[in-house]
């Protein structure tokens, strides 16, 4: 393993702000894997014998390097696994969706919520900010999002089904800043939606390191084939469900490669995500190209469809983004850093309860399994819990929501005023 300065790291995060820059070049479009901002974990990938002998370099300069990187054009094949520790739908009987159809058709948000469990292999190419595409690979069928200029596609080969949206001009050509945003006319870009490769997962997380934050590079790896350092990244604070972060980044390139969460319990990793190959060399152009096939169906945007973007303001490493806690009426966020627990007021409504005359039985069994009843100076209320995001409703209409744990979520309900 080569020589790495760590000991410096803990007191590098104060400074990481001053190196990073604006975020990746390229986004996948349309937001295709926006489950992993609230949803993303992974067992830390230990250097073993045999990891590249590379140059010492610290934390600081580590981070720099990812953020001076230009790389515009790649293409590879990335895994994803997701396991938040929620229980199957299968259970929940006519409750569950059935059929893979859908009013909304091929439209990204209806394909999404695939990417919050199981194991899934995505085929990603990028030729700077005008082309992007990412495939989920399935069985028998692949689901495709292509951005080419002005138009961003959807298509699902299985039931032979296309969603077509346009980027309008002021979007298309006014220049965008770290957050997708048109900086001449202030909207999102509709392919600047959440993150799913691992260079846009770590962007989410080096933007919010702050003094609650340890980073240090720890050892040297290889991914696809290549050379990597890794940037460990850990909370000081007490209280978060996230025991680390990981990213393998690429000695030559600076692009991250591998994207790991290690959730603060321990055991079975949440997600994994990581290339398999990887190729930085331009890709062809008819890569980008998208006729929908004879016969498929498609659905044009028609403005309504709901976009899959971050806000503003937002948890830790983007986790928990429950809105605008600046703007979003009756919400604030209590606390700061990995343990910041976002408070929403629903004006008196407590727990949730399902409609009985709607398969309501069992999809109360299903809210009902993932809730611990808690009670304190706040009143009664339940806690619902993931492996990352864990959310406290009481039964007099305040949500506690962050990567925090069940005690951390009392606390702040027992101490709010």
């Amino acid at each position: 393993m080569a020589p790495n300065d760590s000991a410096q790291a803990t007191d590098e995060a104060r400074d990481l702000g001053a190196g990073r820059r604006k975020a990746a070049r390229y986004l996948v479009p349309v937001g295709v894997a926006g489950v992993a901002a609230a949803t993303i974990g992974l067992v830390p990938a230990l250097a073993a014998a045999g990891d590249p002998s590379l140059p010492k370099i610290s934390a600081q300069q580590l981070i720099e390097k990812m953020a001076a990187s230009d790389t515009q054009q790649l293409s590879g094949t990335m895994k994803i696994t997701t396991d938040l520790g929620l229980p199957g739908l299968g259970s929940l009987g006519s409750f569950a969706p059935k059929g893979g159809g859908s009013d909304k058709s091929a439209s990204p948000d209806a394909k999404l919520t695939e990417l919050a469990s199981g194991t899934h292999t995505l085929r990603v190419a990028a030729d700077g900010p005008d082309r992007q595409k990412v495939s989920i690979l399935e069985d028998a069928a692949e689901y495709s999002l292509i951005h080419n200029g002005n138009d961003v596609w959807a298509y699902d080969s299985g039931s032979n089904q296309a969603f077509h949206s346009k980027k309008p001009a002021a979007e298309e050509h006014g220049k965008a800043d770290e957050h997708g945003r048109s900086e001449e006319h202030g909207k999102k870009t509709p392919d600047a939606g959440l993150p799913t490769t691992p260079k846009a997962l770590a962007d989410q997380f080096l933007k919010n390191v702050d003094p609650t934050t340890a980073v240090s590079v720890d050892g040297t790896s290889q991914v696809a084939g290549r050379d990597a350092y890794q940037l460990l990244i850990k909370p000081k604070q007490s209280g978060s469900t996230i025991g680390s972060v990981r990213i393998a980044v690429d000695a030559k390139t600076g692009v991250p490669l591998k994207f790991t969460l290690s959730p603060s319990g321990g055991g079975k990793a949440v997600v994994d995500a990581g290339f398999t190959k990887v190729d930085f060399s331009k890709p062809s152009a008819d890569t980008f190209k998208f006729s929908p096939p004879k016969g498929a169906k498609v659905t044009e945007d028609d403005g309504k469809q709901k976009q899959t973007s971050l806000p503003e303001q937002s948890l830790p490493g983007g986790l928990g983004n429950f809105g605008d806690a600046k703007n979003a009426k009756n919400t604030k966020v209590i606390g700061k850093g990995w343990t910041a627990i976002a408070e929403l007021d629903t004006g008196g409504k407590g727990m949730p309860k399902a409609d009985s005359a709607k398969g309501g039985g069992d999809a109360q069994k299903f809210l009902d399994s993932l809730g611990d009843k808690v009670s304190g100076k706040f009143g009664t209320g339940t806690v619902f819990k993931t492996r990352l995001v864990n959310a406290l409703i009481t039964d007099n209409g305040k949500v506690y929501v962050g990567a925090v744990t069940k005690d951390a979520l009392v606390d702040a309900a027992n101490s709010a005023k």
